[in-house]
């Protein structure tokens, strides 16, 4: 669906959450990805703010049809990206048509908050920071079928608003907003959970209780 969107225009691999852990990598394993579904991707360098700052990569960033943002590290995504030229012609772009995706860290970023450690050693407990905001009222919760699912019950404890959602999606599993509609995708479940609930939706479902992006 992402490579059918991109309608043979610029792709472009945002390797930001993977700033302190070999972006060159994830770039790699991103563009071989790509490249067997027949769609070649490139570098929009954004792993710094000074270059997420960049007049002439925001402008390349105006032109693209494709971006994907890898995962890694969930903090780093929206310190770096948010409120810069490169992020806001990313969302230009999709609100012209682009299609616009991440997984694990690069997903928790497109939500109102991404959930980050609260202690170091450890992953199990998750406090709140505002993301970049593409899909209000939304923290999106990976893995949950691994190590996420471990996550939920302090995140639901520590929501910062009554209305938050949290958006789970398990592993090789996608929430896709197209045409106005959320739908489920891939073998695993995607929950929707908040203070007073979960419902769990299957491949080919659609999904709801959840906004729709800003």
């Amino acid at each position: 669906m992402l490579v059918e969107a991109a309608g043979g225009g610029p792709a472009y691999v945002v390797a930001t959450a993977a700033a302190r852990h070999r972006p060159e990598l994830a770039v790699a394993n991103a563009q071989r990805w790509f490249a067997a579904l027949g769609l070649e991707v490139e570098e929009l360098p954004a792993t710094t703010r000074s270059l997420a700052k960049s007049p002439e990569i925001a402008a390349r960033a105006r032109e693209g049809h494709f971006f994907y943002l890898v995962g890694g590290d969930p903090g780093i995504v929206p310190t770096v990206l948010a409120d810069t030229p490169v992020w806001e012609a990313i969302v230009a772009a999709w609100r012209g048509g682009a299609a616009l995706g991440g997984s694990s860290a690069g997903a928790m970023a497109i939500g109102a908050w991404t959930l980050i450690r609260d202690r170091m050693p450890g992953d199990e407990r998750r406090r709140y920071r505002a993301a970049l905001g593409l899909v209000p009222r939304i923290a999106v919760v990976p893995h949950l079928d691994a190590f996420g699912g471990t996550w939920i019950d302090g995140a639901i404890g520590a929501m910062p608003e009554k209305d938050t959602v949290l958006l789970g999606l398990g592993e090789r599993t996608a929430a896709v907003f197209a045409v106005g509609t959320w739908r489920a995708y891939g073998p695993g479940a995607v929950e929707v959970i908040t203070a007073d609930g979960r419902e769990t939706f299957r491949s080919g479902d659609v999904v709801e209780g959840l906004p729709s992006p800003a």
